[in-house]
């Protein structure tokens, strides 16, 4: 049985089996430190929202202003953003969706790891799903080791505990150590 199988026939807290179907909390994290940052994750969120198996509610964090981590010398620093939303699909094929919403963003497919980058969207939870596979790994496997993703994520599920950890969104980001900075600009959506 493949990762992605499997995940679908074990343990599903946070979905319900609808067909082969089931709706599940979902989160997504955004980024950008090139062009104009905040229209990045603003088109990319938008994008996302227009997927079909999207479901309301959507939680959406304030919109946080990091230093990068392990990119380039003189790199520009980051926008960062995380938000929720109820999906009822694969979350494979929900991944390859993302991946073609960052190239019609203008994000390269074959892009280096840790690099400047006008936008990067990354899948952090499928519910409790676990995948493992060549691509994608759910839930993902540095999540709570980056501020940049935590403190984002702890506006708008603090209580959450991550699979595979032990501990609340909030215990993790109180733990961490990470040097970079990480200051809210904004809550605006929306605007223009």
């Amino acid at each position: 049985m493949s990762a992605v199988s499997a995940a679908f026939s074990g343990n599903l807290a946070g979905g319900t089996l609808a067909s082969t179907a089931f709706e599940m909390r979902t989160a997504i994290a955004l980024g950008s430190n090139l062009g104009d940052r905040l229209d990045n994750l603003r088109a990319a969120r938008k994008e996302i929202v227009e997927l079909v198996g999207v479901q309301s509610p959507i939680l959406s964090s304030a919109i946080y202003e990091t230093d990068p981590i392990g990119c380039e010398p003189g790199a520009r620093k980051f926008l960062n953003a995380v938000f929720e939303f109820g999906y009822r699909g694969d979350p494979l094929d929900l991944w390859k969706q993302l991946a073609e919403i960052e190239v019609s963003l203008g994000r390269s497919r074959d892009h280096a790891r840790n690099v400047s980058r006008k936008i990067d969207i990354d899948l952090l939870y499928a519910g409790e799903t676990k995948i493992d596979d060549q691509g994608l790994q759910l839930p993902h496997p540095r999540v709570h080791f980056r501020k940049f993703a935590l403190q984002p994520l702890a506006d708008i599920r603090p209580d959450l505990i991550l699979p595979n950890q032990t501990k609340t969104v909030r215990e993790l980001l109180a733990q961490l150590h990470e040097s970079g900075n990480v200051v809210c600009l904004t809550n605006d959506w929306e605007s223009r």
